[in-house]
């Protein structure tokens, strides 16, 4: 009977845990269908910095997205994915660097690659958050499952009617370093060439080009 008894509490007391694991699914699911959808994206973003806890700085820039490829320019450098090569391109150094950058790596360039995140190595559940900026929104807590995930755990807020990432904090492994986006500008449906993702050499003509593949 004891036994019986305490396997009813804890399937009580489990089932608010699984039902927002289900209902955190259900949003991630439909930001990451929103986002496929959308076709071409452009966001315009500002970052505020946190280094053991404390205020480190702040940057902003413009990322443009087409599936998996996509740029992402700020006053310090710009950076274009074409799916497979990256071009890094740093305004004080005059380089450009090409890579085959790995999927870690991708993560902590382009924020949008964290709306696919949570389907492998993360669990999931609803905040308690409920507006932000004067918006209503959604949010969703992952916590990184494996030791190996660089970011212990990520922040996500999307609108409820929409499910546009509005605000994005990322937690490193560690350390009290964070990193928290916010989208201050969004627009979709845009028809980007296919070359909008790769470098090209004439709009740099004098810089140096250092192939690291």
């Amino acid at each position: 009977m004891m036994k019986y008894i305490f396997s009813v509490l804890i399937a009580l007391l489990s089932w608010p845990v699984v039902a927002q694991q289900s209902q955190a699914k259900t949003v991630l699911d439909k930001a990451a269908e929103a986002f496929r959808k959308a076709g071409g994206i452009q966001a315009e973003f500002s970052v505020k910095y946190y280094n053991n806890g404390q205020f480190a700085g702040t940057s902003s820039g413009v990322i443009r997205l087409k599936g998996e490829r996509f740029q992402l320019q700020t006053p310090e450098a710009a950076t274009w994915f074409d799916g497979k090569t990256q071009w890094s391109y740093l305004e004080n150094s005059e380089e450009v660097n090409i890579t085959t950058p790995t999927q870690e790596e991708l993560q902590s360039i382009n924020p949008y690659t964290l709306l696919y995140m949570y389907q492998k190595g993360f669990s999931y559940k609803l905040g308690s958050v409920k507006s932000f900026g004067g918006k209503s929104i959604t949010e969703v807590i992952l916590t990184a499952t494996s030791k190996k995930q660089d970011w212990e755990s990520i922040t996500l807020y999307v609108t409820p009617d929409t499910y546009q990432p509005v605000f994005i904090m990322l937690q490193q492994r560690g350390v009290k370093n964070r990193s928290e986006i916010t989208i201050t500008g969004y627009k979709t449906g845009l028809n980007y060439p296919d070359t909008e993702f790769v470098f090209d050499r004439k709009q740099y003509p004098n810089v140096e080009i250092i192939d690291l593949r």
